[in-house]
């Protein structure tokens, strides 16, 4: 069963507002942990700032999402950039992963495993 969590800014509100912003996605099927489980639907998305690279949204549809969501509330409470998200240390093989990966895509497009 697939979980739904978000926190920060949609595409639409950045548009809105004019922001100029980045995302990096990254699909659950490419996650080892998703694959072993079967739980293949979903994906994280980062937005982040264009230019100061500040995460001002994360929004992910897929197994352990309501777990993983936390995480991006803490990156976003200390103003972190998707970059900060990159080089913290995920666990391997976990759900957690997909957010790297996601922050990874966000900051130049260099998801491992896609």
């Amino acid at each position: 069963m697939a979980e739904v969590a978000a926190v920060g800014k949609t595409e639409e509100e950045l548009k809105e507002a004019g922001v100029k912003y980045k995302v990096g996605s990254f699909p659950m099927r490419a996650l080892g942990r998703s694959r072993a489980s079967m739980d293949i639907d979903g994906f994280v998305k980062i937005l982040a700032d264009e230019k100061t690279d500040e995460v001002l949204g994360v929004h992910m549809i897929g197994a352990r999402c309501a777990d993983l969501i936390a995480e991006a509330v803490v990156a976003m409470e200390f103003r972190a950039s998707a970059e900060d998200i990159a080089r913290m240390s995920h666990a391997h093989p976990t759900f957690a992963e997909a957010v790297k990966e996601a922050a990874l895509a966000a900051t130049d497009d260099r998801a491992l495993h896609v």
